[in-house]
Formats: C-alpha cells, structure tokens, sequence
C-alpha cells in the first residue's frame, strides 16, 4: 500500500503546471474582407452549398438570381458584376424604405465611428436607446409610448405577444390569430404563424386560436363564446397572405369588440408600417390603434437590424411595472446598440424631411393606377391588383386559365402543383432580360409582391411597369418557352 505524506502545515505544497501546446494558436484558413469582395459567382456559390442553405441554392438557380453578384448598391439600384443597374421593386421585403445606402444615413454612421462613440452599453442608460424610443413613440398615435427595441421583426413580435399575454393574465391565456399569417419564424411566433412550410414538425405553443382573416362575425363569436380569450394578434396589411387587407369597417368593429370583451389587440406592423402604405402605421387609416404593435425592417434605415415593439403605458405598466417584473423581457444584448440606434434616429428624420410617407401615398397610387390599366389589357393573365402605397400584390389567373381555350382542360388538372409556376417565370425574366427585380408570396404563390424603396419616383414606376407589359406582350406560350430556354443555356 502506498502512502502519501500530508505536507507539514504551513508548507505549501507545489505541484507542475500542465503544459499548454502549442503555445500560439494557429490561425484557421480563414478568408479576409478583400478576398470576400473579390470572389466570383462560382466561388459564391460554392460556399453557399456548404456552409449556408443547399436547398435554397435550388430555388435561386431556377429563377436564375444565383448568376449575380452585387458589386454595390445605391438609390433604387443594385450593380451587379458586369456593371448592370438592376432596378429594385423587391425592396428587401420592405427593408430599404431609403433606397440603397442614402448619404445622410452613411454619413450618421460614419460620424458615429469616427467620434469612437460607445456601442454596446447594456450597465448604463443609452442615450441614443432613449432617444430612439422617444421619437418612435413620438410618431406612434394615441397612448402608444412604451418601446422595446430589438433586432428583428420576429424579435419584436415576440416581445410584443408575451408583453400582451402577460398583461391579459393566467385566466385569459389564448392568443388569436388569423389564417395565411405570417408573424416570423422564431420558436414563440411560429404558434401564430400561419405556414405549415415554417411549423413543419416543431411542437408550438398550444394556447393559440386561428380565425378567418378580415371575418368580424368570426372574431365576435369568438370573443362571446370563449372567455380564456386574452390576445387578438393580426398582420394590418397581410404579407405573406399575399397582399390581403381587410375594410375599414373590420378595422373600427374589432377595436370596439376589444374593448367591449377585454381582449388585447396587437397589430403586426413590421412590413406594412413605416410610411409604406402612405401612413406611419397603416392601421392610422382607419382611425384606431391597436394596443400593442411592432416595427421593424427599414426601422434599421437599411443599414443595421433593428426592431421595436410599442405599447400603451398602462399595457406595459401591467406587464412590467414592478421592480420585481422589470426585468422578465428587458432588452437583450443587441437590443439598443448605439450604432444601430442613431442610424434609425436619423433614419426617422429622413422619412419625414424628405416626405417619403407623403410619396409613397402618391407615386404608390400612380402604380396602382397603372398596374389595374395593366389588368385591362391582360384580364386572362392577370387576376387581380391590390394594396396600399407602396406595398402592392400582383395576382395572376391559376395557370391553365392564361392558357389558350384549347389547352386548358388538359392543364387544369395541374393547376394546383402549377401555383406559383408564372410568378416564378415573369420573375425570372424581369431580371434577365429588364434588370428588374420582384418579390413573391409565401402562402399564395401566384402573387408577385411589390415593396419598393419608399424614394420610388414616377419615372421608376414607368419603368417596371413599361417592362412588365412588355414581357407580358410576348403571350404565355411564349413566356414558358423563354424561360425553359433560359433553364438549358
């Protein structure tokens, strides 16, 4: 048996340091910031499929975005590779309200970096955090003051529905949503977002309740016959959903509904707000407010990721308002960096200087007039024009109904495997062969999205609209050969 000797007290006893190998820490293979701006497509492309979304890649190299290569972007335009002026009616999903890269938002941040001012400040108050939040809640209507700031908009919504459930309280637990909504992807706001393409086999929360869209009596019901009923939470202009707004008069009788039942409204701001269906927040044209709402997207003024959720003081105060409950969502590390902070200060003031909200009424309405002149002239390719500003849906006839009378009992059959197929096509060609790039829909997907940059001017409209009559000129048949030549080349 071994015995080991306890040292002598007061005698340290010493041991080796372990040897730490290798001394210096190699340095990976790692790419620089000029190796990243020099590398082409192909080189793109191939760290795309191994590092980022392989699948993706398969959409991207259908519609034929995946030959590009952004150089730099400014105004309405993106430059690609070969110096090419690709006009931007995609917009970012309404993330570029200032166009691409506006001087004065450059010039906030360059100043910023220059001054070495702080970034991240999370044990002391921000001043830029308190300003942000004061001019939001400045062009916020009503009783809407209390502001959350983020990073995203699946961010905000999540804060703004676990502000609202909280408030609501333990007896009145479920949270309504409505059909073909689209709230983001995050963990939280997948229970109220409407896409079995988002949900696929994750296990949400089990308290929400979904409704028709823009069907008051649905919500009346509801609210009558279910008590547990705490939170309404409704996009006001329905992206994903394909563009979908519901009539004033919902707008004025679920406000009142709310009221008379105690069930908290939020209102989903974060792609139709910010000026761009030609009012800050587009719920403003129907004369309510909402409870509780959120923003993001060009909040960020295109350069940094910010999101915000706003609510009533006495909501929040509900919430939060204790010592003992101020920290239960307090904002989290990136929410309020200074950077991010005072390019969305001066991001809101550019909005109202250069009266881009006023101009995304107008020239939004000018490109609604031209589009529904559009659907005159094709009425058996497009179905429908709608939206508000410059937030805009394109809907096209199921497929076998643009096709000549002859052909559509065969492809009738597969229309419904077929949805999203001329979307898909006209997408594809305004890029190629007019420099012009759209959106699309998530949920119904014979829809082109249209969300450009709120410094749109008419000559921009004359533009994409001149080059979509044009492509549409050419007829159906021959739209599906360009592209299928297009897949071969």
């Amino acid at each position: 048996m071994t015995v080991i000797a306890k040292p002598e007290p007061g005698v340290r006893a010493l041991v080796d340091a372990p040897t730490l190998l290798p001394a210096t820490i190699a340095k990976p293979d790692l790419i620089s910031v000029e190796q990243a701006k020099a590398m082409d497509v192909a080189r793109i492309t191939d760290l795309f499929k191994a590092h980022l979304n392989p699948g993706q890649l398969h959409f991207m190299k259908l519609l034929g975005f995946h030959k590009v290569k952004i150089e730099r972007a400014e105004g309405m335009f993106y430059i690609d590779q070969n110096g090419r002026e690709i006009l931007d009616f995609f917009g970012g999903f309404g993330s570029l309200a200032f166009g691409h890269n506006h001087p004065r938002i450059l010039e906030a941040r360059k100043k910023f970096q220059e001054e070495k001012r702080q970034e991240i400040a999370i044990a002391f108050m921000s001043q830029y955090a308190a300003a942000l939040a004061h001019n939001i809640a400045k062009c916020s209507p009503g009783d809407l003051d209390m502001v959350f700031l983020g990073s995203s908009g699946s961010e905000a919504m999540e804060a703004a529905v676990k502000l609202a459930e909280r408030a609501a309280g333990p007896k009145r637990p479920k949270v309504v949503y409505a059909e073909n909504s689209f709230h983001g992807k995050t963990k939280g706001v997948l229970a109220i977002t409407d896409g079995q393409l988002y949900r696929a086999e994750f296990r949400v929360a089990d308290n929400a309740v979904r409704i028709p869209f823009a069907d008051i009596d649905a919500v009346e019901r509801l609210f009558k016959s279910d008590p547990a009923i705490g939170v309404i939470v409704l996009e006001t202009i329905q992206g994903g959903g394909g563009i979908i707004q519901a009539e004033a008069q919902y707008w004025r009788k679920l406000r009142a509904l709310c009221d008379q039942h105690g069930v908290l409204w939020v209102a989903d701001e974060v792609q139709c707000g910010y000026g761009r269906s030609g009012r800050f927040y587009a719920f403003e044209h129907y004369a309510v407010v909402p409870d509780v709402t959120a923003l993001a997207k060009s909040l960020g003024g295109g350069k940094a990721a910010v999101g915000a959720m706003i609510a009533r003081r006495d909501v929040y105060m509900k919430a939060y308002g204790t010592p003992k409950t101020a920290m239960i969502h307090a904002m989290a590390t990136f929410g309020g960096m200074g950077e991010a902070c005072i390019t969305a200060i001066e991001a809101l003031n550019v909005l109202y200087d250069e009266g881009l909200i006023d101009n995304a009424a107008s020239t939004g309405e000018y490109l609604l007039q031209r589009l529904r002149t559009l659907k005159e002239k094709y009425p058996k390719i497009i179905k429908d024009v709608r939206g508000k500003g410059f937030m805009i849906g394109l809907e096209f006839h199921d497929f076998s109904q643009t096709l000549p009378m002859v052909l559509r009992p065969v492809v009738s059959v597969l229309d419904d495997k077929l949805k999203g197929s001329l979307s898909g096509f006209v997408g594809a060609l305004l890029l190629r062969d007019y420099d012009v790039l759209v959106a699309f829909t998530e949920y119904n997907r014979n829809v082109i999205r249209l969300e450009p940059p709120l410094i749109c001017q008419r000559e921009h409209v004359d533009r994409f609209v001149d080059a979509f009559d044009s492509l549409l000129s050419r007829g159906i048949v021959a739209i599906v050969k360009d592209f299928v030549n297009s897949q071969v080349r």
